[in-house]
């Protein structure tokens, strides 16, 4: 049975939870729950805090995990990037009260809050910064206020939380995030079962940014049509009952939806439906 990790609370936990029942899979009801098997799928879900994710997949101890890309690095762990999974998107940024700091070769001498010591350790020594981490777990915001450090170094998805603190972003990011899922270092390829899950997750990520549009075009603006949309791999073109028309049906990018119902209009399409792809395997 596959023995996969899924973050136990947070956002990263909501987001993989949406796209693993989106997959197909079935897991747990009750937050309180800590593991919970999908036998119809021969799958083990264990629910894990986000940060300790990386460290069970580096040691074999299960087969896959989702986490974000931010831990993965800091855990050191030997695990590896499997598929980006496109949610829980960040900046991991420097920031100071602001009009503080400038440029991060202003941190020289000074004093770094961080729950990420590894990260940003990593970071200063690249670019040659002599600067001192203050290990924090969680909250460092504060830090800065308190008198505990000069800048803090963290996550940052909307921003409101630091600008809340009065705090500021200074130089380009260290790094960007996302979720992930995780798979040993060791294993030089993924099991059968494993990239069943990897297939599934893809498909999730096809359907949530493709639509079907289905439309009747004549059959002499035909190609101009079929130019707008091209398909995945090539759209579906079907006779009516009319001669002169036919129907067709292609997938599009459902941010370009609207876009393309309104150029295969001025080609001379018409009854132009779009419908949302619930599943798929391409």
């Amino acid at each position: 049975m596959l023995r996969i990790a899924v973050p136990n609370k947070g956002t990263l936990s909501e987001s993989a939870t949406v796209m693993l029942r989106e997959a197909g899979y079935k897991l747990r009801t009750n937050s309180k729950t800590l593991v919970s098997r999908d036998d119809a799928n021969g799958i083990e879900f264990f629910y894990l805090r986000p940060r300790d994710i990386a460290v069970y997949i580096g040691e074999g101890i299960l087969d896959l995990g989702i986490t974000g890309r931010d831990l993965l690095l800091e855990s050191g762990a030997a695990a590896l990037e499997t598929l980006p999974l496109g949610f829980g998107r960040s900046r991991f940024h420097y920031a100071s009260r602001a009009g503080t700091f400038t440029d991060v070769t202003q941190l020289e001498g000074r004093r770094i809050a961080t729950s990420y010591p590894v990260l940003v350790q990593r970071d200063l020594a690249a670019r040659g910064i002599d600067a001192r981490t203050v290990g924090l777990d969680g909250a460092v915001e504060v830090s800065i206020e308190l008198g505990v450090a000069d800048a803090i170094a963290d996550v940052v998805e909307t921003g409101t939380t630091l600008r809340q603190a009065g705090l500021e972003t200074f130089g380009d990011p260290i790094m960007r995030s996302e979720g992930l899922l995780v798979a040993p270092v060791e294993r030089e390829e993924l099991s059968d079962a494993a990239q069943v899950v990897v297939r599934r997750l893809e498909s999730v990520m096809v359907a949530r940014s493709y639509v079907i549009v289905d439309y009747d075009v004549p059959v002499d603006r035909l190609s101009e049509a079929v130019a707008v949309t091209p398909g995945f791999e090539s759209p579906t073109v079907s006779p009516m009952r009319d001669p002169e028309w036919v129907a067709v049906r292609s997938m599009v990018s459902a941010d370009a939806q609207h876009t393309v119902m309104d150029r295969l209009y001025s080609v001379g399409a018409r009854a132009i439906l779009v419908t949302n792809i619930a599943a798929c395997r391409v």
